[in-house]
């Protein structure tokens, strides 16, 4: 007799608790129904002058907008989605603000600012609520290159004894699909698991969302072709570039000038580093940094630690805020940088990588960031071994190339900036 197999998540309950749609149409009514209740009275939808519905339906978007943004977010590794989840919503509703101030359209602050706040209490408790159950649960097939996925805090894995779950519900089984010694029963098995809709991934897949990482040891022609960017979004994201950095430039360039009044004082040579990098489609650009070392003192292209004695007294100060990259807004302006993309690595550098690093040119499909995944998950990397692991953080980069990528990098890198602390 075949056993049929349940997935998690499958029961009414779970579905209540963890899907998007129901979560949507319980939220929405209440954090639009709660502050106007409050402010207008239980007669409020009788009466709805644009003033109310201006404010009602910008709190309705800002609450989607949030909503499907931390569920696309929640899909990448190291998403935190509790501390993701101050900031979005903030971000959601200072854009709804802003549209309605420009569009001249009324609005009442009292019901919007309480709509931001049952929001806050809204996915705060859902996190909390849901947090046991958002944690994968995956069978593995003892087979093949699997072993190195064991012992991984992102995902409850459970090696199978036999073919057969036993019973357990479990989010997919995990199986080496190329492993050459799998038996023809396991192979069984798996067409069962997917016969009662119980998704089986490969072990290179789990492996790379939970590491965050490609592996570019063997690529596949598929995988080449997952590489491939939308050049949709990549026009999308130079318009965006462009017009953030015209609205920062000014609120910015006080700070530039104090900077590089610092510079000055601090040590003789030049207020601006200018290092030929490697860009946009294997592209040699000029690229500028404020001077965080002293000018008469030779060494690495690289910088060797946070300890290089290279590095002056304000120089350390404004590479742990990240101030010395403030002048690469000149080359997003230019069109050679963008704010979040693969780093750029000098031409030298780059030069070397290649000799070394299989398909290390391929990071140049995109435009270079002055933030970027590698970064935010691993930090500055110059050797070899250490330019490898980059490379594979690059790679997923440009594989999962999107809007809710680069949010999610945007926020881990102010975090970053707030503190003062984190991947260089």
């Amino acid at each position: 007799m075949k056993r049929e197999y349940q997935r998690r998540h499958s029961r009414w309950y779970e579905v209540l608790l963890l899907g998007l749609s129901v979560h949507v149409v319980v939220g929405i009514p209440l954090v639009v129904g709660l502050p106007a209740l409050e402010r207008w009275g239980w007669g409020f939808w009788d009466y709805l002058p644009d003033v109310r519905y201006n404010t009602m339906f910008a709190i309705a978007l800002a609450f989607l907008a949030s909503a499907l943004t931390l569920r696309r977010m929640a899909r990448f590794p190291g998403a935190q989605l509790a501390a993701n989840i101050l900031p979005t919503i903030s971000l959601a509703f200072l854009i709804a603000v802003a549209v309605l101030f420009f569009t001249r359209e009324g609005y009442t602050r009292q019901v919007l600012f309480g709509g931001y706040l049952v929001s806050l209490m809204w996915f705060y408790l859902g996190f909390f609520l849901g947090r046991r159950f958002r944690r994968l649960k995956l069978a593995v097939v003892p087979f093949g290159d699997v072993y190195r996925l064991m012992g991984t805090r992102q995902a409850d894995l459970r090696l199978l004894e036999g073919p057969d779950l036993e019973g357990i519900r479990v989010d997919g089984v995990v199986a080496d699909l190329h492993a050459a010694d799998l038996p023809p029963e396991w192979e069984t098995f798996l067409a069962r698991c997917t016969l009662c809709h119980i998704p089986v991934y490969h072990s290179r897949q789990v492996s790379e969302s939970i590491s965050g990482r490609v592996q570019i040891d063997r690529l596949s022609e598929n995988e080449f072709g997952s590489l491939l960017p939308p050049l949709v979004y990549i026009g999308f994201k130079r318009v965006v570039d462009s017009a953030a950095a015209v609205l920062l430039l000014p609120v910015l360039l006080p700070v530039m000038i104090g900077v590089a009044m610092a510079i000055k004082l601090d040590s003789r040579g030049p207020v601006l580093f200018l290092q030929p990098r490697m860009g946009y489609k294997a592209l040699p650009f000029l690229m500028y940094k404020f001077r965080s070392m002293h000018h008469d003192m030779s060494g690495e292209d690289f910088t060797i630690s946070e300890d290089d004695p290279r590095i002056t007294r304000v120089g350390r100060v404004i590479r742990k805020y990240r101030l010395d990259e403030l002048p690469q807004l000149f080359n997003i302006l230019k069109g050679e940088m963008s704010f979040i993309g693969p780093r750029p690595e000098s031409v030298s550098l780059s030069e070397w990588y290649e000799q070394d690093v299989p398909f290390f040119s391929y990071r140049h499909v995109v435009r270079p960031g002055i933030t970027g995944w590698a970064q935010v998950e691993q930090g500055y990397a110059a050797e070899v071994d250490g330019m490898t692991k980059k490379l594979q953080y690059d790679f997923y980069y440009i594989k999962h190339f999107s809007l809710w990528l680069d949010v999610l990098i945007a926020l881990k890198t102010s975090r970053i900036l707030w503190t003062g602390f984190g991947a260089r």
